[in-house]
C-alpha cells in the first residue's frame, strides 16, 4: 500500500518562509518521479513543482520560480517545498504525488499517488 503524507503546512505572514514534507511509504522516491500541486476552492489543481527521479531536473511554474524549491531525499524517503517570500496567492491545499514514469511531469494526470494535501495559509 502506498501513502504520501504531507507535514509542515500552517499559517505565515507574507514575506516569510514555510516548508514542506512529503514522506513516502510503500514506494521508493529514488524511483519516482516527484510533483508538488495546489488547489484553492472552485478552481482547478495547479501544478508548483515538479522533479526527475535522479533529482537532477527540478521544474518549477512560473509562479513560485525563484521563490520555491522542489527537492528530495532518497535516504529519508521524501520530497520538500521550500517556500520563500510566500504571496497571499500562495494560500491553497498542497499535494505531493508521485509518478512511475519518474520524468517529473506538469500534468496531475500522469502521477499514480497522492497526498491527502496540507492547507498553507498567507496572511498577515
Amino acid at each position: 500500500q502506498v501513502t504520501l503524507k504531507e507535514s509542515g503546512g500552517g499559517w505565515m505572514r507574507p514575506g516569510g518562509s514555510l516548508s514542506l514534507s512529503c514522506y513516502a511509504s510503500g514506494l521508493s522516491v529514488a524511483d519516482y518521479g516527484m510533483g508538488w500541486f495546489r488547489q484553492t476552492p472552485g478552481k482547478e489543481r495547479e501544478w508548483v513543482a515538479a522533479i526527475r527521479y535522479s533529482g537532477r531536473n527540478k521544474y518549477h511554474s512560473s509562479s513560485v520560480r525563484g521563490r520555491f524549491t522542489i527537492s528530495k531525499s532518497n535516504s529519508e524517503n521524501a520530497a520538500y517545498l521550500t517556500m520563500n517570500n510566500l504571496k497571499p496567492e500562495d494560500t491553497a491545499i498542497y499535494y505531493c504525488a508521485a509518478d512511475d514514469r519518474g520524468l517529473g511531469s506538469s500534468n496531475p494526470r500522469d502521477y499514480e499517488y497522492w497526498g491527502q494535501g496540507i492547507q498553507v495559509t498567507v496572511s498577515a
